[in-house]
Formats: structure tokens, C-alpha cells, sequence
């Protein structure tokens, strides 16, 4: 294989010729941030129960938890929960799942559920009883928690010791323990780094900083020397720096007049940073060209980049991390900038490792390549859960051979990607069985600044199949070794496709579907981690239409979506 080289990303922008139809709102959609406001009633007193004075009597939270806090969290969580889990639950299940959080803290801690009520218990000590709420009731089963928890806390000092937020993150833990392995609760303090992330971090330039030992130009503009310099060790092709040409290796002279010697990498970048909207410049040198240039820029907030692309022979190859907001422009930059070179035969897109993300992403990702369609259904109980995610516009790549790169880590948006690329025969999938994450999470903001992932939609695949467990099954399986990957070329260069049974039968699975039978399927070309056979294999299909047409021949014909949106 002839050297890759980094692609420098163009600057075309998405065009509504290739922009994504979707039904109703994407705002609404999976991993789109659904911010809930906070319940803004006042918290009703805890009703009286029949017990004695002593154990009916308003909790004293003195020093404990901030009960209108943990209130109004619960509170809200359970009007959002409600109507969008999977199966549907009550204020009552919710509750009492959440109550066993104290008992998980601290397990001299338990509610029962008896004649007279819910009683929080210490041993053989009842230490508050509150009567039941009727089933549905929100409101009274937020207070019912509230003051069992105030109670919990008073009366151990492992609960004061986890603190609130620890109190919190035991109760979440016992609701979704009951749910399936993809809903959660964030703490605050991690849900804010997320967030963070998400939109990119401290306004700046995109610039990736590092002190090394380098040649550096003498003071006299004579010959260079060596000493310690801040590199630019990446730009991020979504920050200020990437258009303005600042490259990986420039050093960083001076900012905003002041010069960086002496100082530390940290200081460096600091100077770098700050309020988003404000301008900076910065004094570069060049050891390219040796000369050196001051640039001002305008600071921003920068997406985390995630598509990186590179050049090997005839081919591009877009390898794709994560899909967070910008995916599919930074996809559409490297695809229009890959369709100038007149000697361009395929691409591939490198999905290994690719945990997923935004899912309207995944679907804008898929309109870049196809010319109409729909690129998947999602399903749920809430109404607005409910997609049929359709794309038309126009191939990027004019129907230049695309092949996807998959491994057992592969979940999620990315195998929406390889799966309605592979289900529309625009792309031939190759490498092992992915993990099979079909399930969709919305995403609230709660009280505390903590964040719900809630599952409230299955995904389905183009051809009618269900991707959760599934996931997708690759035409040309690699996980078995590189001589059954041979054998499979070599029927595929003849015309024929070695082994078509499995993704046959992966296709035509419809929801729901027993455990044992996706094992019966996967067995066929078991989940693995990629390597460079995959790459391989990839280059071959693309220099051979013959492997690449039958390959892509393995496909059904597409007949199951309609089947799957009337379900």
C-alpha cells in the first residue's frame, strides 16, 4: 500500500441538494439535547399516615439534602421518563426502584411497603412511614421520596458521606438497573464536562500546543538554533486556525504581542483561550518556509473534530471517530475536495471503532452518498420518537465505489451509516459483525444540571431489520482469518458471492427477535477488532468492479421498509 497522505479539507459547504428530509422535528430527535424545566410548583406536605406522632411527624432535614432540590429533580424526571421509556411504567414503579437506592448505599437502610404505607426501616425500627399515592401520581410519590430520603439521610452517615449527589446517582442507578443498559443518569459535575465537549470547550483557535526541542531562528535573522518552542501539534479543521493556513509544526512566537518564552504549555494555551467573539493575534514561524507571520482571529467555540482523511493511491480514505454536530460538513468538505482529483476511484469509510453519536448525523452522513431514500426508521411509544428519517438530494461521489470498514466495536449512528448505505447497495461493508446498539436515548437536562439518557426508540433498518443485538453483518467477513478472507475475494472476483446466507438471513429478521436466533446469526462472522486486512480487502474491491458489483449483489431487493413502517 503507497503512503497515506493527510487530505487538507475544502471549504464546499452542504448544499440542500444533498441535505436530509426528516419527518416532523429534528430538535425532538435521538441525542439531541431536550432541556426540561424544572417543576415549578411548590412541593405539597407530606400527607399524614396513622402511625405515631413520632414517625409521622415532618422530617427535620437540619444540615441534610437540599429537599426542594431533590424534589423538584425527581419530580421532573418522572414526568420525562413517563412517556417516553420503551415500556411503559409508573410513578409508582419508578419510585419504589429509586427508593432501594438507599439500601444500595447503605444496606442497614430499607423500605418496605406495608398495610399502613411505605415505611423507611433501621433494623427492626421504623424511622418514617408515609402513606401510598395512587399509582400515577407524580407529584405525591416526588414527595413521598423526597421525604424518605431526608429521613434516610438524617439517620446515616454513609448517605451524608456519599453526599447529594452520590444520594442521587444510588436512586437513578435502582430506576435504570430496571431499564435497559443504555439509560442513565449524569451527575452534574460529568454531565457539564459533556456538555462541554459536545460544543467544544473554552473559546479558541482549534490549536493543539506542545513544547519541544526544536531548530529555531536566531534573533539576528541568521542561522537557526537549537531551543524549546510551542508546536502546533494539531488543527482542528472546525476552529479559526484551519482556514487562515496554520499548519501542524508552525511554532508559536508571541500572542497578542507578548512572547511565550519562558512560559509553560499551559500558559501558552491560556493566552490562546478566552472569551468567545474576542480576537487574538498570534506570531507564527514557519519551518517550512522560515519566515515568519502574525495572524488575528476571531476565538471561537470548536466542535471536537472527527473525520480525518487521507489519500493512498487511488483512494480516500475517511476514517470517522464519533458523530457529534459537524460530522457531516467535515464529511462533505473531505468528499468534495476527494471529487477533484480526476483520478479517484473509491472511498473508504473507516468506522472501527466508532461508538456512535448524534444519530441525525448519521443520517445527513448517509444523504451525502445516496441519491434518494430513506436511511432508517426509528419506533417508540412517544409520538415524537417516531421517524421515518428520509434522504434525497444527491450522491457526492457520483457512484464511485464506496466500501465501509466495520468491527465488533462499531455502534450505534455508525452502524446506521453502514447499514443504509449497505441496505441501498451504494456501499460494500466489510469486516466483522458490529455491536448491535439499536436503541435511540433522548436526552434531558434535570434541576441539578444532571442529565437523563432515556431510551425511547428502536432503530430499524432500510430493508426491515432491527439493528439492536443484530447489528450489522458485513458482505465480506474478515473475523474468521485471512484465508477464509481469501476464499471470499476470490469467489466475489469471480462473480459469485461466497457467502450470502448470513447476511440474508441478518436482513430478513423482523422485531422482535429471540436472543438465541441473533447468536444463530452472528456466529456466522463473529465480532472482532479490526486490522489491516480490512484496508486490504477495501482496496481490492475498489480496483475490481467485478468483486465490488457482486458484493454489493448480496443485498436483498428493497422491499422491507414498508413493511416496517406499518408495523
Amino acid at each position: 500500500m503507497s503512503a497515506c497522505v493527510r487530505l487538507r479539507r475544502g471549504y464546499a459547504r452542504l448544499t440542500s441538494s444533498v441535505l436530509l428530509l426528516v419527518v416532523w422535528l429534528l430538535v425532538t430527535a435521538a441525542c439531541a439535547q431536550a432541556a426540561v424545566a424544572p417543576a415549578t410548583e411548590s412541593i405539597a406536605p407530606a400527607t399524614q399516615g396513622s402511625a405515631s406522632a413520632t414517625t409521622d411527624a415532618p422530617v427535620a432535614v437540619g444540615m441534610g439534602p437540599d429537599t426542594t432540590l431533590l424534589h423538584s429533580v425527581f419530580m421532573t424526571a418522572m414526568e420525562f421518563l413517563s412517556p417516553r421509556t420503551l415500556q411503559p411504567h409508573t410513578a409508582r414503579q419508578f419510585s419504589l426502584w429509586g427508593l432501594g437506592g438507599i439500601g444500595a448505599l447503605d444496606p442497614a437502610l430499607h423500605v418496605a411497603e406495608g398495610p399502613d404505607g411505605l415505611v423507611l426501616m433501621q433494623g427492626q425500627d421504623v424511622l418514617i412511614r408515609r402513606p401510598v399515592p395512587l399509582e400515577t401520581d407524580v407529584g405525591a410519590w416526588a414527595d413521598v421520596v423526597t421525604d424518605l430520603l431526608a429521613a434516610a439521610w438524617q439517620h446515616s452517615d454513609t448517605l451524608r458521606t456519599a453526599g447529594q449527589t452520590g444520594l442521587t446517582q444510588s436512586v437513578f442507578d435502582e430506576i435504570f438497573n430496571h431499564l435497559d443498559p443504555y439509560s442513565r443518569y449524569v451527575a452534574p459535575a460529568p454531565a457539564e464536562t459533556d456538555r462541554t465537549r459536545r460544543s467544544g470547550a473554552q473559546a479558541g483557535l482549534g490549536l493543539a500546543v506542545t513544547e519541544s526541542t526544536v531548530e529555531m531562528p536566531s534573533h539576528s535573522g541568521g542561522r537557526t538554533r537549537s531551543g524549546r518552542a510551542f508546536v502546533v501539534s494539531a488543527v482542528n479543521t472546525n476552529g479559526p486556525a484551519w482556514p487562515a493556513g496554520v499548519d501542524v509544526g508552525d511554532h508559536i512566537l508571541a500572542v497578542n504581542g507578548r512572547s511565550v518564552t519562558g512560559r509553560s504549555a499551559t500558559e501558552v494555551r491560556d493566552m490562546l483561550e478566552g472569551e468567545e467573539g474576542s480576537r487574538v493575534s498570534v506570531r507564527f514561524f514557519s519551518p517550512v518556509s522560515h519566515r515568519m507571520r502574525t495572524l488575528t482571529f476571531q476565538r471561537a467555540r470548536v466542535p471536537p473534530e472527527t473525520v480525518f482523511a487521507f489519500s493512498s493511491g487511488s483512494m480516500v480514505i475517511l476514517r470517522l471517530t464519533s458523530f457529534s454536530s459537524e460530522t457531516a460538513e467535515e464529511m462533505s468538505q473531505y468528499l468534495d475536495q476527494a471529487t477533484q482529483d480526476r483520478h479517484l476511484r473509491g472511498v473508504v469509510l473507516d468506522l472501527r471503532g466508532n461508538r456512535g453519536g448524534v444519530l441525525q448525523q448519521a443520517v445527513t452522513a448517509a444523504a451525502l452518498l445516496l441519491d434518494n431514500g430513506v436511511a432508517a426508521i426509528t419506533k417508540g411509544r412517544d409520538p415524537q420518537a417516531n421517524h421515518v428519517w428520509a434522504v434525497q438530494g444527491g450522491d457526492m461521489l457520483n457512484h464511485l465505489p464506496v466500501v465501509v470498514l466495520v468491527d465488533g466495536r462499531t455502534a450505534s449512528a455508525a452502524e446506521i451509516l453502514a447499514a443504509a448505505l449497505a441496505d441501498h447497495r451504494r456501499a460494500v461493508v466489510v469486516g466483522s459483525s458490529t455491536l448491535g446498539k439499536g436503541l435511540v436515548q433522548t436526552v434531558a437536562q434535570l434541576p441539578d444540571r444532571g442529565e437523563l439518557f432515556v431510551t425511547w426508540s428502536r432503530v430499524i433498518a432500510p430493508l426491515g431489520w432491527p439493528l439492536q443485538g443484530l447489528g450489522v453483518m458485513p458482505q465480506l467477513c474478515t473475523s474468521r482469518g485471512a484465508l477464509d478472507s481469501e476464499r471470499q475475494l476470490k469467489a466475489l472476483e469471480a462473480g459469485k458471492a461466497a457467502d450470502s446466507s448470513a447476511v440474508l438471513a441478518s436482513r430478513n429478521v423482523r422485531y422482535p427477535v429471540g436472543v438465541s436466533r441473533i447468536l444463530d446469526i452472528r456466529k456466522a462472522c463473529p465480532a472482532a477488532l479490526g486490522s489491516d486486512l480490512d484496508l486490504e480487502l477495501a482496496r481490492s474491491l475498489i480496483e475490481n468492479h467485478t468483486a465490488y458489483s457482486a458484493a454489493l449483489a448480496m443485498m436483498p431487493e428493497d422491499t422491507g421498509l414498508e413493511e416496517a413502517a406499518a408495523e
